[in-house]
């Protein structure tokens, strides 16, 4: 006798749901979609327990006809495909006709439906794939369909569920990420009782994620938007002082429906490289609208994961849209300052308000002087109010911008962007010029006509070095020098190796090595612009990030960890003290780059106070 056999309906469904019904969420999400599907504008979502002892999604879509209803549940039924070319143009959210087969294959189901033109509803009930007869009922305009005790005859499955907490933070997840993508309808999510949500229709994307998430991370927000080839990008992105820890604030949706892609999601980091720290993720919801014929959503149970026709193409139009709109925009930190804590007022012939404001006005005093007492370290005091113009003696001031060596250590090289004017969204037009201080021989304090900024030294002259290397770099090697005395340095097996296979990179950065003994090589020639630095050490560390691993897949990203090293050992350290003209020149070249409010780790270079933000320390808003 054969030892092959043909699974029965009931087996087969439930292999099926297998792949679909992975958990009370996964329920959730289809019997939702099936509701947007049927052009429903109010749909309330009840769940009980977690979802494992009831899911109710109730709509006021078209409904099914009491002939359907029987069908709906059968493998494969779908209303949404007709032809095979129905295939290639997939404009549904759902479309296998596997959604409520499985459902009803594990867990008791009922459903109750009344379309428009009907005077009744209709209900069906089905218990783990046994179908009962349709028969009347009452029922408002819509489907209701009702989904309990999920795995009941599937012990193995359904002892996989977890808590009721951690089974409703997945349904919740589902819901927000339909929510997100259709703003335009009602959706209400109830669980034991309590209402979690209640998103109004028409409530714009904003004021949707407030609701879902929080006003600070809605107001947060920056709009962008592009149009190319047929694909359309809309999307609300986070500034870098808002990026979090952990990539769950980061939503894709394509024509709605929300999607992994590791394309897009790498873009996204490019966008992003060089203003947050590396450890960071930016908050993020893209949406992209293109044609259906140039995208695949049928490779995955649950149409999470697509294929594009042209990745390359999502990829650079993606990245585009995010870096136009983040380079055009002031991503300058604005301050944060401590709200002085209340205290009691203590026995006074004074009104109690007026002590505690007084305490609050002497307190805030008392800690900005002390935070703001004078260094030991020698440092710049203020110069006078009139502006200072370098004078030709300046020219001896190490401030050279023909990428000459400096003639002091503490020199800043500076070079204009060819075109370039001084409209940058990191500017400061409204800086008044020559009113500055240096503190601590790290920070900069300069006035604005809004109140003052404060520079961190180091982090502003190495996002200008760093953006003077990629520019150079894009028009062809780095100007180098031969070095008078060449400078030698042991190497390993490991590192000729990677010179070797680097040889093109090491020219592009104008580094010329030469063998100088078995295992020993001689720096000939070192770039102009960081010249300043000693080459051997330089190149050390250059060696040890030719030979890291992780880097030496990603050419690209090689390449600027290696100008990202450069510029940060050729900028200023902070405790280094500065020149008038030094300063002067440092905020003028931060007017010449792009991102320039951030460095290249992502750190912030300038932070923004206003007078009103002092005003409200110093409680002088009653005055």
């Amino acid at each position: 006798m054969g030892k092959i056999v043909v699974l029965d309906d009931t087996m087969v469904n439930m292999i099926a749901a297998g792949e679909v019904i992975e958990r009370p969420a996964s329920v959730v999400k289809e019997l939702i979609e099936n509701s947007i599907d049927a052009g429903a504008d109010r749909i309330l979502v009840r769940i009980e327990d977690g979802g494992r002892k009831s899911i109710s999604v109730i709509d006021n879509g078209t409904g099914i006809d009491p002939d359907d209803l029987p069908r709906a549940v059968m493998p494969h039924a779908t209303s949404k495909l007709h032809t095979i070319e129905d295939l290639h143009r997939i404009r549904t959210m759902g479309f296998r006709g596997e959604a409520l087969a499985s459902i009803a294959a594990v867990a008791a189901v009922s459903i109750v439906s009344r379309p428009a033109d009907s005077i009744s509803a209709s209900r069906l009930d089905i218990d783990c794939g046994s179908v009962e007869s349709v028969r009347p009922c009452s029922g408002s305009v819509g489907t209701t369909i009702e989904v309990r005790d999920l795995f009941y005859k599937l012990p193995a499955r359904r002892k996989f569920l977890r808590t009721a907490n951690t089974e409703i933070g997945h349904i919740t997840e589902q819901f927000t990420r339909i929510a997100l993508a259709h703003s335009e309808i009602d959706l209400t999510l109830e669980h034991n009782g309590r209402t979690l949500y209640h998103l109004t229709g028409g409530q714009g994307l904003r004021q949707r994620i407030a609701e879902l998430f929080s006003r600070p991370v809605a107001d947060d927000l920056l709009e962008a938007a592009g149009c190319e080839r047929g694909m359309t990008i809309s999307a609300m992105i986070g500034t870098p002082a808002g990026a979090r820890g952990a990539g769950n604030l980061q939503y894709v949706f394509l024509n709605r429906r929300f999607i992994r892609d590791k394309f897009i999601s790498h873009a996204l980091r490019e966008a992003y490289r060089g203003i947050i720290e590396p450890s960071k993720y930016p908050v993020a919801f893209l949406f992209l609208e293109m044609p259906t014929e140039e995208f695949d959503v049928n490779v995955h149970p649950t149409k999470i994961e697509v294929r594009f026709q042209n990745s390359n193409l999502v990829h650079s139009q993606v990245l585009a849209v995010l870096r136009e709109k983040l380079l055009g925009t002031n991503l300058d930190v604005p301050a944060r300052l401590p709200t002085p804590r209340a205290e009691l007022p203590s026995e006074s012939t004074e009104p109690a308000g007026d002590l505690v404001r007084k305490e609050r006005i002497a307190r805030a005093m008392a800690e900005f002087f002390q935070s703001h007492k004078p260094s030991t370290q020698p440092r710049l005091q203020f110069p006078d109010a009139q502006p200072i113009h370098p004078s030709p003696s300046a020219a001896g001031s190490g401030i050279d911008r023909n990428f000459d060596r400096p003639t002091t250590g503490s020199s800043l090289v500076s070079e204009a962007a060819p075109g370039k004017t001084q409209t940058s969204p990191d500017s400061f037009p409204d800086l008044l010029t020559g009113r500055y201080l240096q503190i601590h021989n790290s920070y900069i304090v300069t006035q604005s006509q809004e109140g003052f900024v404060i520079i961190d030294q180091h982090a502003l002259h190495e996002r200008i070095l760093y953006e003077q290397f990629c520019r150079r770099i894009s028009e062809g090697p780095l100007p180098s020098q031969r070095l008078l005395i060449p400078e030698t340095l042991d190497v390993s097996d490991t590192q000729l190796e990677a010179i070797r296979e680097n040889a093109d990179l090491l020219e592009q950065l104008g580094i010329e090595l030469e063998p100088f003994g078995p295992r020993t090589l001689a720096i000939q020639s070192f770039p102009i612009l960081a010249s300043q630095l000693c080459a051997a050490d330089f190149v050390r560390d250059l060696l040890d990030r030719l030979t890291d691993d992780a880097l030496r897949v990603d050419r690209e990203r090689l390449l600027h960890e290696i100008l990202d090293m450069a510029a940060c050992k050729a900028a200023i350290k902070a405790g280094q003290p500065l020149s008038p003209q030094e300063i002067e020149q440092l905020l003028a070249d931060r007017d010449t780059v792009q991102r320039a409010s951030r460095c290249p780790h992502g750190r912030p270079t300038t932070i923004r106070f206003t007078l009103g933000e002092l005003e409200k320390q110093f409680k002088r808003t009653g005055f």
